[in-house]
Order: structure tokens, then C-alpha cells, then sequence
């Protein structure tokens, strides 16, 4: 099956870039230490190698990892650049943060909520709008409308909790508790745990955003052998269907009670409160709880602070609800509430799932390749302006996530040259590609397990895999085997 990923530079559109500002370089807070997968431990290519021209005239190694095939039947290549290589190759204006930039997004975004509110409030009424579908269907178109900006809002949060926002840490923290809490986020929890995602992207036992299930896992799941998951039969279109609405619309609230779609190796805790944990519900393990084992000991204020920005919400909510009417908040506040949900998740799915991205096993991870393991799609004007560039920018965030979004576009066409064959893109069709690809994903990836060529080291790079006879058929296992070890050799 061909793959609809680009490896080279996606197609622009000049008229939405972004603005380029002078900045200087500073250090990411998301890099790794040296102490764990270090990605100066890399192997370092020459130039030659990683520049966009040398490309086609790249032959695959599989000396020493054997045959690696991603879901659509391409050979993959593990990344061979190092961190350093990747900052050089930046311009040193994109690494500076203006405050004064920042603080006018979030103007002009509160000015777009409140002016969208004010319009609709005033002027769609029963007795300039009298025909009652029609309201509605405008009321409806009010609810998107304002659910895109305020997803607006909550990037600027995310650009606050990655030091993004600004050169102080405590402008940077106050505004992102303030826009976070809006919008019902704990904000230092979810910092806490984003930046544990950014140190960790693509490890199947420490990554907290989106780690799938492993073939075993996937088996044990629904209570089948591990050879039996290559014999199922396809997943019906409406199971899919109600799969994706689910997650849509209770995926951020579920992930922030229990911790679904986060690694569930709590026992690892270092303090040692993940013992007898696991992901789910009364379990322990969620994002408002300061003995949480997501968090340490010294993050317990900011769990309290940030519990405390949510009841400070609620109670506004609560008396605005009970001055103007539940129906009213109902349409003014909650139905926008799901929809930043809804592109929340989409967005955050979508960057970390596709059939061209490969997973790590402890033994074959380390931060370049983790970073790698993401992709930038393409959602126009929405995208580059509303919700300020996080879907087509995200492979340059998960290196470094210093750098701020209206510089992201000069960058990120920098660390391409570095990149090379290694960069994922899924630009095809822009917006409407993008919402493609939430059904090509989740028909494709139902878990992940090592290619059937792999060896050594690549044992550990595991792809998806699925039971709809997509792309590369799953590994085929004897009844008889005891059991397979992912990442194991033979």
C-alpha cells in the first residue's frame, strides 16, 4: 500500500506563514539529561547524509536492525542525526521570546471570543431570527466558532507551560494557570505530566500521551491468545465510528481522571507511590490528586493550585449558571467546553498516531528518535491562525520546545535539511486530509508489535499492526508458542 507521507518539505502556502521575528538562542527545559537515552549517543552522519538532495540516493541498512516495515509496507530507517545536529541548524532568532507577542495573542483571542459572544447574544434572537431551526442551526455555528478559539487559548497555555511564552517563568506560569483553568485544565499538573511526554516521546513504558497497546497487550485485552490477533476478523466501520466518538468527546476528561492513554508502569514511581497503581478510575493515578504517583512530592503545591484555578471555574460557572440559566451556559460555555476537547484530542492523536511512525522499547529508545516518532499535518488557515500553528509544527516542538510558535514555520523548515528521510509529513488535502486521517488512523493502528524482518536492536521498533486486512499483514505465530516477548531476542 503506497504511503501518503511525505518525507521531504510539505507543501506551503506563503499567505498563511507566519511572521518571523529576531530572537536569540536559549536552552530547552524539555531536553533529556545525558543520564537516559542520551541523543548525543546517536550515531553521527555526515553531512552528506541528511541533506534533502542525498536522498533518493539513499540505500536502507538493515545490518543491524534487519527489515523494519512501517503499517503502509515502507522500510523505515532509525533516525541518525544527533540533538546537537538539529539546534546548529537552526537560525538563532527563532529561539527568542517576545512577552509582548505573547500577551497579544492572548488579547486577540479573548477579544474573538467575547466579540463572537457579544454578536450572537445581541443580535440572534426570536425577534430578528423568529424561525426556531434557524437559531439553532446559528447557535450551533457559535458553539464551533468559539470552541476554535478557545483552542486558540489553550495552545497559548501550552506555549506558557513549555517556557514558550515569554523569557519569565513567572509571567509564563501565571498566564498559562489563568488561560488553563478557563478552560477546567489543572495547569501545573498537566505541565508536569506534558513535560514527562516531551522527555519520554515514543517510549512504550514511559511516554503519557497516547502510548498504544502492544500485540500482547492488545490480546490480553480482549481476551484472545497472542497468535489469535493476526486470525480476527475486520472491526466493523460502526465499532470504529463509536470508538472515535467516544474518545472525542470524553478522551481529555478521561485522561485527566485516569490516566488512559498514558503508560501504566506506575510501580517504577522513584518515590515509590505507584505501588499497587494502575490507570482507571478511584485508582489513584490522576492529574488532580498531589499523591498522584504522575507527580512528585515537591509538585504537591502546584497540584493544589492548580485544583485551586479549577474551583475558582466552577464556582463562576455556578453562579453565572444560576443568574442567567443552565440552558444558556449550557450553549455559551460547555458545548464550545467540547468542542476544544474534541480538537484537543484530535490534534494530540493525530500527532502521535499514523501508520508511518514507529513506537521504542526501552532497549531501542532514546530522545532523537523519540522526537522523531511525531508528525505535522496541515489544517489552513484554522490551523496556522486560530490555533497557532500547533498541528503543522510539531516534529520542531518535540526537539525543541523553547521556541515559540510564530517562529516555528523558519525553524521547522531548518531541522528538514537535518531530518532528511526521517521526517514525517501528512500535508495531502489539508484540512479535510487532516480529518481523513482520524478514520485511516484509527481503522489502521490497533497495536503495535516488531517487524517480521526485524533483528537485534530492532526487535525493539515496534509499528501498528491491525485485524481490518490494512496495510502490513500482522506477524504470523504459532498456536503453540508460550508467549512473545516484545523487543525480545530469539
Amino acid at each position: 500500500m503506497a504511503s501518503t507521507i511525505a518525507t521531504g518539505v510539505p507543501r506551503q502556502n506563503p499567505a498563511l506563514r507566519r511572521t518571523i521575528t529576531s530572537t536569540t538562542a536559549d536552552t530547552d527545559v524539555s531536553s533529556p539529561s545525558t543520564a537516559m537515552g542520551s541523543p548525543a549517543d546517536s550515531p553521527r552522519p555526515s553531512a552528506s547524509s541528511t541533506s534533502l538532495s542525498s536522498m533518493s540516493s539513499l540505500e536502507p541498512s538493515s545490518a543491524a536492525h534487519g527489515k523494519l516495515i512501517d503499517t503502509y509496507g515502507n522500510e523505515f530507517e532509525i533516525p541518525d542525526y544527533t540533538i546537537k545536529d538539529i539546534r546548529d541548524a537552526i537560525p538563532k532568532h527563532c529561539f527568542e521570546r517576545s512577552a509582548a507577542k505573547g500577551l497579544y495573542y492572548v488579547f486577540r483571542d479573548i477579544a474573538q471570543l467575547a466579540t463572537t459572544f457579544y454578536l450572537f447574544h445581541t443580535y440572534l434572537t426570536p425577534e430578528n431570527v423568529p424561525y426556531t431551526p434557524a437559531r439553532v442551526a446559528l447557535w450551533g455555528a457559535y458553539t464551533f466558532i468559539q470552541g476554535l478559539s478557545g483552542t486558540g487559548v489553550w495552545v497559548l497555555a501550552h506555549e506558557c507551560g513549555h517556557q514558550s511564552f515569554s523569557t519569565s517563568k513567572v509571567l509564563n506560569d501565571t498566564v498559562g494557570w489563568i488561560l488553563h483553568s478557563s478552560l477546567l485544565v489543572p495547569y501545573f499538573s498537566w505541565k508536569i505530566s506534558h513535560g514527562k511526554h516531551h522527555k519520554a516521546t515514543g517510549h512504550l513504558e514511559r511516554d503519557m500521551v497516547f502510548v498504544p497497546k502492544t500485540r500482547e497487550e492488545k490480546a490480553s485485552r480482549i481476551g484472545k491468545l497472542v497468535h489469535e490477533l493476526g486470525e480476527l476478523g475486520e472491526e466493523t466501520p460502526i465499532v470504529t465510528f463509536l470508538t472515535l466518538v467516544g474518545q472525542q468527546l470524553i478522551g481529555w476528561p478521561n485522561y485527566l481522571m485516569t490516566n488512559v492513554t498514558g503508560h501504566n508502569y506506575h510501580e517504577r514511581q522513584s518515590e515509590g507511590r505507584g505501588k499497587g497503581k494502575a490507570n482507571g478510575w478511584f485508582s489513584g493515578v490522576n492529574h488532580f490528586n498531589p499523591s498522584s504517583p504522575l507527580f512528585e512530592a515537591k509538585d504537591a503545591k502546584l497540584i493544589a493550585l492548580s485544583d485551586l484555578g479549577l474551583a475558582i471555574t466552577i464556582s463562576v460557572l455556578v453562579l453565572l449558571g444560576n443568574k442567567f440559566g443552565w440552558g444558556n451556559l449550557f450553549v455559551w460555555y460547555f458545548l464550545p467546553y467540547l468542542w476544544v476537547n474534541h480538537w484537543l484530542v484530535a490534534i494530540t492523536f493525530l500527532q502521535h498516531t499514523d501508520p508511518s511512525l514507529p513506537h521504542y522499547m526501552p532497549q531501542s529508545w532514546n530522545y532523537v528518535r523519540g522526537a522523531a516518532a511525531t508528525i505535522d499535518r496541515e489544517f489552513g488557515f484554522i490551523g496556522r491562525q486560530l490555533m497557532h500553528g500547533i498541528i503543522e509544527t510539531h516534529v520542531l516542538h518535540h526537539y525543541v520546545s523553547t521556541i515559540p510558535f510564530y517562529n516555528a514555520d523558519e525553524a521547522s523548515e531548518a531541522i528538514k535539511k537535518v531530518m532528511g528521510r526521517h521526517y514525517r509529513s501528512d500535508t495531502k488535502d489539508g484540512s479535510v486530509g487532516f480529518i481523513k486521517a482520524m478514520w485511516r488512523s484509527a481503522r489502521m493502528c490497533q497495536w503495535v508489535e516488531p517487524s517480521e524482518g526485524a533483528k537485534g536492536e530492532g526487535k525493539g521498533v515496534l509499528f501498528f499492526r491491525n485485524a481490518n486486512g490494512l496495510g502490513t499483514k500482522p506477524m504470523k505465530m504459532s498456536p503453540s508458542s508460550k508467549g512473545m516477548v516484545i523487543g525480545a531476542d530469539e
